[in-house]
């Protein structure tokens, strides 16, 4: 046994408990998280109940600034506990198991949108301080290291400091966010990006970040996300 899995253990992502070393979930886990599948929302990647249906309620009655946006898992349960460590209890090395099961999931959608730079939603530097590091980020990084896309940290800065999102609703969501985002000055004009984060809820904050990269002269701004909640 490797030194390294002695003196720090593999956990298991989902309930965070010791695992052997070549084990991804522990035994009680496997199957407890819910992967996105067809019927979803045409926009945001939301699951949907009805087929039938193009759109879910909340595409339905606002124009998006994103393109199209995916999502790995359904938000619930053992995944949402699993995300409120790796985004508030350092457990980063969370990010392989999320951004493997993206890969495996869209790595081929990636591929046949010939996406040129991945983009994770920047923290502002107060909040990233604080935090020590942006789980965004760390889930870009995974992703660009199983396509080969390269990983731009530095494009997009979140310039105001906002309010958690959570503790809003959908019109204060947007308020809280109106110039929330700059474009870093770039050399390198990108056409087709992918901008990824954490947790969809509404879209209020993929939409201020691609409204943003697309009046910076970005032609397709398409998301992923670790999580999305259902559509109705």
């Amino acid at each position: 046994m490797n030194i390294l899995d002695v003196l720090f253990p593999r956990r298991c992502p989902l309930c965070d408990e010791v695992i052997a070393p070549d084990r991804e979930l522990c035994p009680g886990c496997t199957g407890k998280v819910e992967l996105v599948k067809e019927p979803v929302c045409k926009q945001c990647g939301k699951p949907m109940e009805n087929d039938r249906k193009e759109y879910c309620g909340d595409c339905g009655r606002k124009k998006h600034s994103f393109d199209v946006g995916k999502a790995v898992f359904v938000y619930q349960g053992a995944l949402q506990r699993s995300l409120y460590r790796f985004k508030y209890a350092n457990r980063r090395e969370y990010a392989a198991f999320y951004g493997k099961a993206a890969y495996e999931q869209y790595g081929r959608w990636i591929s046949m949108l010939g996406i040129e730079a991945i983009i994770p939603v920047p923290l502002h530097r107060k909040r990233r301080r604080e935090r020590g590091y942006n789980q965004a980020e760390l889930f870009a990084e995974e992703i660009g290291r199983r396509t080969g896309i390269p990983v731009e940290k530095k494009l997009l800065i979140r310039c105001i400091n906002t309010r958690p999102q959570k503790e809003l609703d959908d019109r204060e969501r947007k308020k809280n966010l109106k110039k929330a985002f700059i474009f870093a000055q770039n050399i390198v004009q990108l056409r087709k990006v992918l901008l990824v984060d954490d947790i969809y809820t509404t879209g209020s904050t993929v939409d201020a970040a691609a409204e943003c990269l697309k009046k910076s002269g970005i032609q397709k701004v398409y998301v992923l996300c670790i999580s999305i909640g259902r559509g109705h």
